[in-house]
């Protein structure tokens, strides 16, 4: 796992110096990315959502694309479209942002839910389908979504179908008045992204990728995962639990959180730091609980606090 862990310190180390006093969400970021899948950060304007995925980007050495998400946009404007060339009287495909290596959608509840469907067969089977032709994104592939939880004017909450393909959900919240300053400090003359250098290569991070795969977990692990998952969906306060691919969520980045520590095997309390982050944006609060202002973080953590982690628990057999 060390080299792994190199990756993904030098990853979050170098993002740092642009997002600053964030660790625990650039490390979020991080394991999003060696885990191959799809980050959606949510947070009120100006805490830095849209430059932590830039910071990301231009630390690895990848192609990147951003998509301000408007409601005029349309699906063509994602995916790419195919233009007759008068020269050679044959169409041509003109690729679209979304076939690049990491791509930002920035407000991405501000289109309308037909350009936002665009996104689907991309983040889930990697490719897109343009004019009967299919065309393969690149590896790596990650979408970094934004969107604002606050402002709701003029927005389209994003589907379910939709929310189920990010793997992890994550906010960066308000920076501590320390941090602050020195964030002042950091930009009074040049924002710190201006300077930012590429410290991992897509090679690097492609063989990062495949290594944390290797990581063990131990069936009293898996079983914790699974019954933590279950019970989001036999809660009495939430109207559709968690799917499956829950399930592979929390697995996949338990395995790269263990890997960002060092370690070659998962613990319990790798699955409790990523349970709020995998699972509370897959589980729809029933409307009785939406009105006594349930969310789903807290119902996380009241999971949690419910289901037995394996420490407490014997294997079958054994005494």
């Amino acid at each position: 796992m060390s080299n792994a862990q190199a990756i993904a310190s030098r990853l979050v180390d170098n993002v740092e110096k642009v997002i600053i006093g964030k660790r625990p969400a650039i490390e979020s970021t991080v394991i999003c990315l060696l885990c191959q899948g799809h980050l959606l950060i949510e947070d009120v304007p100006g805490v830095g959502k849209t430059m932590l995925a830039k910071s990301l980007a231009k630390s690895v050495g990848c192609t990147f694309k951003r998509i301000q998400f408007t409601p005029d946009l349309l699906p063509s404007d994602i995916t790419g479209v195919s233009v007759f060339n008068e020269k050679t009287r044959e169409f041509e495909f003109r690729p679209g942002p979304i076939l690049a290596q990491i791509v930002l959608t920035d407000e991405i509840n501000r289109a309308t839910p037909k350009t936002q469907s665009a996104l689907l067969e991309a983040m889930e089977e990697h490719q897109v389908t343009v004019d009967g032709i299919t065309y393969l994104t690149p590896k790596p592939f990650l979408v970094l979504a934004t969107q604002n939880p606050i402002e709701y004017e003029g927005t389209f909450p994003l589907p379910e179908a939709q929310l189920d393909r990010f793997l992890m959900r994550v906010s960066l919240g308000h920076p501590a008045p320390a941090d602050e300053i020195a964030i002042l400090e950091a930009q009074q003359y040049v924002h710190p992204i201006e300077t930012l250098e590429q410290v991992v290569s897509a090679e690097e991070l492609l063989e990062a990728q495949e290594q944390i795969k290797a990581t063990f977990v131990d069936d009293l692990v898996k079983e914790y995962i699974v019954e933590l998952v279950g019970a989001s969906r036999k809660h009495p306060d939430v109207y559709l639990g968690a799917s499956p691919r829950g399930s592979l969520a929390l697995f996949k980045t338990a395995q790269a959180r263990a890997g960002l520590d060092g370690r070659d095997y998962i613990t319990p309390d790798d699955i409790k730091s990523l349970a709020e982050a995998t699972l509370a944006h897959r589980m729809i609060i029933s409307p009785a609980a939406r009105i006594k202002n349930v969310d789903s973080r807290s119902l996380v953590d009241e999971l949690l606090r419910s289901v037995p982690v394996p420490g407490t628990r014997v294997r079958a057999g054994r005494s």
